[in-house]
């Protein structure tokens, strides 16, 4: 199955000049979500994963059923005040300003292995957030994986030293 035929881009959306990459169209179709979940799981089943850091909110959405699957814990990554216990918190940019994600401090114990997951790659910012957070509790990065990745849009540059995977990207436009 092509994934990419399967994500929908809306033109023009948030912002003029934006080809959104929409992942839900993905996860309406019952094959389309199964085929992404079972191609991660084949890529990560035989790593020695201890927890998914899955980013707020559609990285809950892959992060979860792949913690799920390969029976490991899932530490969610979520926008700031989002969190009921003590956290820790990252700021990040973005076009317009700034925002900041957060995870709880007693999420990862020091040297566990940790893999990051989000719907979409593409300025990197949030998952570069999501890296400080990790390591600032000890956690070490197996790698950072993504459905969709924007390639024009240099993220992986903002986690460089990283390795990256994604199972989809779109060039341009």
């Amino acid at each position: 199955m092509n994934l990419t035929e399967k994500i929908r881009t809306v033109p023009n959306w948030p912002i003029e000049g934006v080809m959104f990459r929409d992942i839900t169209t993905v996860l309406q179709e019952p094959t389309a979500f199964r085929t992404s979940i079972d191609l991660l799981y084949a890529r990560y089943k035989g790593m020695q994963i201890d927890k998914i850091a899955a980013i707020d909110a559609r990285g809950f959405l892959f992060g979860s059923v792949l913690a799920y699957k390969l029976e490991v814990g899932l530490i969610p990554i979520r926008k700031k005040g989002k969190l009921p216990f003590k956290t820790i918190s990252a700021e990040y940019d973005l076009e317009y300003g700034t925002d900041t994600v957060e995870v709880h401090s007693d999420a990862i114990k020091a040297g566990e292995k940790v893999l990051i997951v989000d719907d979409l790659i593409a300025t990197g910012g949030t998952v570069s957030a999501a890296t400080k957070l990790v390591e600032r509790l000890g956690g070490q990065i197996i790698e950072c994986a993504f459905l969709v990745e924007l390639p024009d849009l240099k993220g992986r540059e903002r986690i460089d030293g990283y390795s990256v995977f994604s199972l989809t990207e779109f060039q341009g436009d």
